[in-house]
C-alpha cells in the first residue's frame, strides 16, 4: 500500500491542499488566487502533477467552491497543468475534475474555458 501523501500551501488569503487516497487525489482551493500567490500555485501544481504521475493516479478532483477569485495569471497556471497532462502518453494521463458552484458566475465561465482545452481529460461538476 502506498504511503500517505499531503501537500499544502497557505498565505496571502489563499490556501491549496492536496491529499491522495488510493489512485485518487483531492485538491481544495480557497481564498483569493491573485498575483501574489502565482509562484506558490505554480510550484503546488508542479508538485501535485509529479505525485500524480509517480503514483499512476487515475483522477484528480479540484474543489474550487471556496475560491473567491482567481486572476488570469493563476488561471494560466491551470492551463499549463492541463496541457502538461494532455501531452503525456495516453496511458500516463489522469482525469481532472473541477468542482464548481453555478452561483459563482466567473468561476463557471473560467472553468468552461479550461475544460475546452482538453475535453477528453477535463470535466466540470457543479
Amino acid at each position: 500500500m502506498p504511503e500517505p501523501w499531503h501537500e499544502a500551501v497557505r498565505g496571502n488569503d489563499f490556501s491549496a491542499e492536496a491529499s491522495v487516497s488510493g489512485r485518487h487525489m483531492d485538491v481544495a482551493l480557497s481564498g483569493t488566487a491573485g498575483f501574489m500567490v502565482k509562484g506558490y500555485l505554480d510550484r503546488f501544481l508542479r508538485t501535485l502533477h509529479a505525485e500524480a504521475q509517480r503514483r499512476a493516479l487515475t483522477e484528480v478532483s479540484v474543489d474550487m467552491r471556496r475560491l473567491e477569485f482567481m486572476n488570469s495569471s493563476c488561471l494560466n497556471s491551470f492551463a499549463w497543468w492541463i496541457s502538461t497532462v494532455q501531452e503525456q502518453p495516453a496511458e500516463d494521463r489522469y482525469r481532472i475534475v473541477f468542482l464548481s458552484s453555478p452561483r459563482v458566475y466567473w468561476l463557471s465561465r473560467s472553468l468552461s474555458a479550461l475544460a475546452s482545452l482538453a475535453g477528453d481529460i477535463i470535466s466540470v461538476q457543479a
